[in-house]
């Protein structure tokens, strides 16, 4: 008999796929149940079967369903022994031999092959799961990268010929990548449920942009690497303010930090303004994680009547409790002062405010509060082209530079303006057009 109910950190608390196969077990070993009831265990034992098979159809796996699920459910399960864990060499102590017996137990679900309930239910369905093959398209999972880690670790597991090798396996899984979801992705939103619950979920779907392919701001890419690898080692390091111009490589260059910087520990979550009043309960959920978070927030700016900033500049520094040491603020704007100024702000208005001066620095404090700011410019003629160069190789684009240079002058005029955006577009346009 399963010990499922023994789990200790590993625990069901949902009264999922385990919980059922634990009480479909006991009921094939009691028997002599009334049809209507076997009936009723069938459309439950079917179910479980659809649970693991539409994860293996989600995530791309192939081979055995049920090992692909066991191992799922080790990686993204958050409990006190996964979280001690997350991208540590080791933990000493009393939480060790409880893990222990927990993958004890789930070694005996890797050896569990679903016979005796099978058998009771006069059902055939575990060996379809067991030789499963998925049939999708590779390019719409989304991350062949978490379902090539988590299938490995499953074959490793299966393979295992003791708990202390189980053991090991999970260990290393937990100390290289993580677990729950802030181990397997890299960026996350804000959510609210439909009972208001604030809920940071992952965005599976990220544009692989590295901070090697934007040319043409090397001295910005230059300080965002440094502040961010200061951070990442646990140095001191600033929140940083991305300003300028549009589509000059702001957000672009966000993007690269966290594609260059995943495996070693960074995560991003992007809030908008309109959530800044959900930023303690962000803080609260993630400060006492193993990972290195940065607080993204895109185009950043406000008019002269909204308030909400008051909530972020409260966060980043003025309010009682400290900001954690794991957390940092990246912004993009393309304002520096981030804060709409009227004339009356700098001229004085006796009317509308009798301390003009403390109004200006109320808006002006925001930007003040970002240790590092990095603007970033339209390229001129020669930089413009030279980003033109480079997308068009990286794209295999066969084409004459005079006409490429040519016919994206002519196109930035009535796009925005030379910009990294705008030779993107151009090039993109070009793509398009010779597919035809």
């Amino acid at each position: 008999m399963l010990r499922i109910d023994e789990l200790v950190f590993y625990r069901d608390h949902t009264d999922g796929v385990l919980d059922t196969v634990s009480r479909l077990q006991k009921t094939a070993a009691e028997a002599g149940q009334d049809p209507s009831f076997v009936n009723s265990c069938v459309r439950d034992y079917c179910a479980l079967m659809k649970e693991m098979t539409e994860t293996a159809e989600n995530y791309g796996f192939s081979g055995n369903v049920w090992h692909s699920w066991l191992t799922y459910y080790l990686v993204y399960h958050e409990n006190a022994y996964s979280r001690a864990h997350e991208i540590r060499e080791s933990v000493p102590g009393g939480i060790n031999p409880i893990a222990l017996h927990d993958f004890e137990i789930f070694r005996e679900l890797f050896a569990y092959d679903f016979s005796d309930i099978e058998q009771y239910l006069g059902v055939s369905l575990y060996q379809m799961a067991a030789d499963y093959e998925f049939g999708g398209d590779d390019r719409r999972l989304a991350s062949r990268r978490i379902r090539d880690r988590i299938e490995m670790l499953s074959r490793t597991l299966a393979e295992s010929t003791g708990t202390p090798e189980f053991k090991q396996h999970v260990d290393e899984f937990y100390r290289d990548f993580g677990c729950g979801k802030f181990g397997l992705h890299k960026a996350f939103r804000i959510l609210h449920d439909k009972k208001n619950q604030m809920r940071i979920v992952p965005i599976t779907n990220i544009a692989h942009v590295r901070l090697d392919d934007l040319i043409g701001c090397e001295i910005q890419k230059k300080k965002l690497r440094e502040n961010t690898e200061s951070f990442l080692a646990g140095r001191r390091a600033n929140n940083c303010l991305l300003f300028g111009d549009a589509g000059t490589g702001k957000s672009s260059s966000i993007k690269g930090i966290l594609n260059e910087y995943y495996e070693q520990g960074l995560r991003i979550i992007e809030v908008y303004k309109h959530q800044f009043r959900d930023l303690v309960d962000i803080l609260d959920q993630i400060k006492n994680r193993n990972y290195r978070f940065i607080i993204y927030m895109d185009d950043l700016s406000f008019e002269d009547f909204e308030t909400d900033y008051k909530y972020l500049k409260a966060v980043i520094e003025g309010g009682l409790e400290k900001k954690p040491e794991n957390v940092l603020i990246y912004a993009t704007s393309n304002r520096r002062h981030l804060i709409r100024e009227n004339y009356e702000d700098k001229e004085g208005d006796i009317r509308s405010d009798m301390h003009t001066s403390d109004t200006v620095q109320e808006k002006l404090s925001l930007a003040y509060r970002f240790g590092v700011t990095i603007y970033f410019g339209a390229p001129n003629k020669k930089e413009f082209h030279q980003i033109l160069k480079g997308i068009s190789e990286a794209e295999g684009l066969k084409i004459d530079e005079t006409r490429l240079y040519e016919e994206a002058n002519s196109w930035e005029l009535s796009h925005g303006g030379r910009s990294g955006r705008t030779a993107r577009q151009f090039i993109d346009h070009l793509l398009g057009t010779m597919e035809e």
